[in-house]
């Protein structure tokens, strides 16, 4: 198990390392930087130009490092058809944000519309090959609820949820890619145990690739992720929740991107029902930002929390 986990994380390292800088020239020769939101914080102004689409890097790093090592399966053939199919949502948004030169891309409907597509998809996949079940196991308690034939409305539902929760916590430097390492290392363990050895090469592939990723995305940023590297980690962590049934544990082992879709979610509901801000501004991460947390000293303690979730996710899975 652990030879070829470790080789998975570290061949992933290593080609995402070794392709980055060209990828940042080639990003800047065509012009390609982020689009800063202008409600945002004032001192991320600096940020604007940044060389973006990281995603372009890391994604196929961890794919063709989790091919090498096992080959391709039905199962690993069902996540990375979520992870592709998310990340190229994402690339579109960049790439729209990139031409219009504005900090918004692709519209709301037109990203459901097609996450809708990608829920039937992972569906027929997952049918196809014998592996789709409408059973999600309850943490901590070893038991399993049938959801009929409302799965595949929870399934939309946790593909559109943590494809936007992770794009939502990438807004400081190194902080979406360090979050997702904890979380793709307990999948990793989750996947190993649940059988699927090739899902946990794949999540130690990918975490591999986040830690290579951060080489250059740690603060100060060189290489933003953008929408077309969040997106697709947002749908690596939901299919693979889905191909194991861990649903409901996702909640746990991405408990920093839950915590950044609320804060979001209640910032709007709390100023629409009373007229005030619960937050100073959101996402989470940036209200602590506004308080006077250095942005590394956010990122720092975002990660450790991402930890601790991650550790409670395995703990959840085990009993």
């Amino acid at each position: 198990m652990s030879t070829i986990l470790v080789s998975a994380l570290l061949g992933a390292f290593i080609i995402t390392v070794a392709l980055s800088p060209f990828l940042i020239r080639n990003m800047r020769r065509l012009q390609f930087g982020q689009q800063i939101r202008e409600d945002g914080p004032a001192q991320h102004s600096v940020k604007a130009g940044t060389p973006t689409m990281g995603g372009l890097v890391f994604i196929p790093a961890a794919i063709l490092i989790s091919i090498i090592l096992l080959g391709f399966s039905p199962a690993l053939y069902a996540v990375l058809l979520v992870t592709l199919g998310c990340g190229l949502i994402g690339f579109l948004d960049d790439f729209g944000k990139i031409s219009r030169g504005r900090s918004l891309g692709l519209k709301a409907r037109s990203k459901l519309g097609a996450e809708v597509v990608l829920t039937a998809l992972l569906i027929l996949a997952l049918s196809r090959f014998g592996l789709y079940s409408t059973d999600i196991l309850v943490p901590f308690v070893n038991f399993k609820i049938d959801l009929g034939f409302f799965h595949p409305l929870f399934i939309f539902l946790v593909i559109s949820g943590t494809s936007n929760s992770v794009n939502l916590t990438d807004g400081l430097d190194g902080l979406a890619a360090g979050t997702a390492v904890a979380g793709l290392a307990a999948f990793t363990a989750i996947a190993w145990q649940a059988g699927l050895p090739e899902i946990a090469v794949f999540c130690a592939a990918l975490a591999g690739a986040c830690l290579g990723f951060l080489v250059y995305n740690r603060y100060p940023a060189r290489l933003f992720m953008g929408d077309a590297g969040s997106l697709a980690l947002g749908g690596a962590f939901a299919a693979t929740a889905v191909a194991t049934g861990t649903e409901l544990i996702l909640i746990l082992v991405g408990g920093v991107f839950v915590l950044e879709a609320l804060s979001v979610i209640i910032q709007v509901a709390g100023f629409k029902l009373t007229g005030r801000r619960v937050l100073l501004m959101s996402p989470l991460h940036h209200h602590f930002e506004l308080k006077g947390w250095s942005e590394w000293k956010v990122v720092l303690v975002f990660w450790g929390a991402a930890v601790i979730f991650a550790l409670l996710g395995v703990l959840a899975y085990g009993r």
